[in-house]
């Protein structure tokens, strides 16, 4: 596909996009609100604005999933942002640390520096003239799920909460990842898998070191010591204790198609513990984690799905989901 013609198609959104800096420093964190903030020292980011638009705008801040990710995570936020512009609201991105030129490096991180990230982003916010600090909220993609309701409980300014994709415990989500990835191995590859697995989690409930680790062969393809010590770092994750603080509308989205984590334990737990009257959940058939649709996430070097990507950005998500967000932020009213 010529790249002119991808340019055409990204132009079209209807936001107005402004590359931003945001600082960072470890006076985040010892302000109270997470600890130990590794973050390279700012934020590479994109602020939109509705197009065309003046005045000042609610603000909704992205927090990525897992991965290297840039602003736009590779343009496939762009039909995201639009959708919350129509609800008339900016939103706010940035590169994970040491993804385009960012600086530091994400896998040094741990889901409370991500946090740390969060609070600077909002912080910086505030000081902005566009920004209508009223009306601020967060949405939240997969690890996304673990960062925002610990944080969403000391910000009084983080109005709402918009999660995607949202896991409950770190271990149950990768037994569930790994059982989906096995659905038609044989039972001796299955068994195999998992006794990896037990073994895995042993070392890293002992503190292993990468050296110990390595030694003891317990994956085909060894976890860089990079990503083992990202893992090493996050693995207790379970947001169950945060749930009951979240005081702020919350919108969980969920897809039926979702191979990374079992949405039934997230819709579950969530209803059970969020304060009534603050969570609206909605699962979309045929949808996958990140609410793309599964016959497109599935295929992703068939020419078809590539060309749909390019032609028709909009409508690589399941049915309803732009519109969702939408109407969900339309309804949040300015704090009084």
């Amino acid at each position: 596909m010529p790249l002119g013609i991808r340019i055409a198609v990204a132009n079209t959104f209807a936001v107005d996009e402004h590359a931003v800096s945001i600082p960072v420093t470890d006076a985040v964190a010892a302000g109270g609100t997470v600890p130990d903030a590794h973050t390279g020292g700012r934020l590479d980011g994109v602020l939109t604005t509705p197009k065309g638009s003046s005045g000042r705008h609610g603000l909704v801040v992205f927090v990525h999933g897992d991965g290297p990710a840039n602003a736009s995570r590779d343009d496939a936020y762009r039909p995201i942002w639009e959708a919350f512009a129509r609800a008339g609201y900016a939103t706010l991105s940035w590169n994970k640390a040491g993804v385009g030129g960012a600086p530091g490096n994400w896998l040094d991180q741990s889901l409370a520096d991500r946090g740390a990230e969060v609070a600077a982003a909002l912080d910086w916010a505030r000081t902005r003239p566009e920004i209508d600090t009223a009306r601020m909220g967060a949405w939240g993609v997969s690890q996304g799920g673990w960062v925002l309701p610990p944080l969403a409980a000391r910000r009084p300014d983080l109005r709402f909460l918009v999660l995607v994709g949202a896991a409950i415990n770190w271990l149950r989500q990768g037994e569930y990842n790994l059982r989906s990835d096995l659905r038609d191995a044989s039972d001796e590859e299955k068994q195999r898998a998992f006794a990896r697995r037990t073994a895995n989690i042993a070392l890293l409930e002992r503190g292993a070191t990468y050296q110990e680790y390595l030694a003891a062969k317990v994956d085909e393809k060894p976890m860089t010591e990079e990503r083992y010590d990202f893992v090493l770092r996050n693995f207790r994750a379970d947001v169950t204790p945060d749930l009951g603080r979240i005081a702020v509308p919350t919108l969980l989205l969920l897809g039926t198609a979702d191979r990374n984590m079992d949405t039934t334990e997230t819709a579950r737990v969530y209803a059970a513990r969020m304060r009534p009257g603050l969570l609206t959940e909605h699962t979309f058939p045929g949808a996958t984690h990140s609410l793309t649709r599964d016959d497109i996430e599935y295929r992703p070097d068939d020419p078809r799905v590539i060309a749909r990507a390019v032609l028709a950005p909009r409508d690589i998500y399941a049915p309803g989901y732009l519109d969702a967000l939408t109407d969900f932020a339309s309804r949040q009213p300015a704090a009084r």
